[in-house]
């Protein structure tokens, strides 16, 4: 009798389970993460106010709305980081 007659394939290597976060390391990046969405929540405010009154953002109020809105967009990835998780 030859190999051939019935082949087997070769056992597939098992892929090993993934890295668990811990629930607690999820829980603080959420906290985080909506912390860090309260700056950004002001910068539009008074983004907002400032191109109602006036109709442009003034040049001194500039340069914080953008940091607040770069601060809000940090606590978006946070959250988004602990919901979705980390993928292998």
């Amino acid at each position: 009798m030859t190999s051939t007659d019935n082949p087997s394939p070769p056992p597939s290597p098992s892929r090993p389970p993934p890295n668990q976060r811990s629930g607690c390391l999820t829980a603080l990046m959420a906290i985080f993460g909506i912390i860090l969405l309260l700056p950004g929540a002001c910068a539009l405010l008074f983004g907002g106010i400032s191109i109602s009154d006036r109709g442009r953002i003034d040049s001194d109020v500039a340069p914080l709305v953008f940091l607040g809105l770069v601060v809000g967009l940090g606590g978006v990835a946070l959250i988004w980081a602990a919901i979705k998780g980390r993928r292998v």
